[in-house]
């Protein structure tokens, strides 16, 4: 009965540390950019916005060619 008393403790004390709080927060930033970055492409999709970039970089090019 001590025994399981003490594992009990040492496994409440090792959950309430933070170590694992960093990893979580790096999860929730990744997430965060990956949203901005779906909204993003997606805004930029139905808008033309991509299309109308890419064809006035490919005029440039071809002006220097």
């Amino acid at each position: 009965m001590i025994m399981l008393m003490v594992w009990f403790e040492t496994t409440r004390a090792r959950l309430r540390t933070e170590s694992g709080q960093a990893t979580a927060e790096y999860a929730l930033v990744l997430i965060a950019a990956a949203a901005i970055a779906v909204a993003l492409i997606t805004w930029a999709t139905t808008t033309g916005t991509l299309r109308t970039f890419f064809d006035a970089v490919v005029r440039r090019v071809r002006s220097y060619v």
